[in-house]
């Protein structure tokens, strides 16, 4: 079974970068028709897609974050990251990892979420 897990600080400072790893075990990132996705929370609202790196390497965002994010890998390591850029007090929210056959919110398996607060 794959087991997806998120790393990274739980407070960011509003203009700086948001950096979060997504280590995953049971099964490998370069193989298979899978997508590698990163997916959040805000706070009373509904899940996000933001962004995918497929399991050949080629990257997807969603348009609205296109400019502010990048999503690389580190395949001797079985980790992909999420780097978002400028943020607010509107990226205040959980953000998960997840694998799936196809980009968006859907998943096979998704990481347990981690809590990211922007502070002004």
């Amino acid at each position: 079974q794959v087991q997806l897990q998120e790393s990274g600080p739980g407070l960011v400072n509003a203009s700086q970068t948001l950096s979060l790893t997504c280590t995953v075990s049971g099964g490998s990132i370069t193989t298979g028709l899978y997508y590698w996705n990163w997916i959040r929370r805000p706070p009373g609202k509904g899940l996000e897609w933001m962004g995918a790196i497929s399991a050949s390497g080629v990257t997807y965002y969603r348009p609205s974050l296109q400019l502010r994010t990048s999503i690389s890998r580190d395949t001797s390591k079985s980790q992909f990251t999420l780097l978002l850029r400028s943020v607010t007090s509107e990226d205040t929210a959980v953000y998960y990892c997840s694998q799936s056959y196809s980009r968006g919110t859907s998943y096979l398996y998704r990481g347990q979420g981690a809590q990211v607060t922007v502070s002004s």
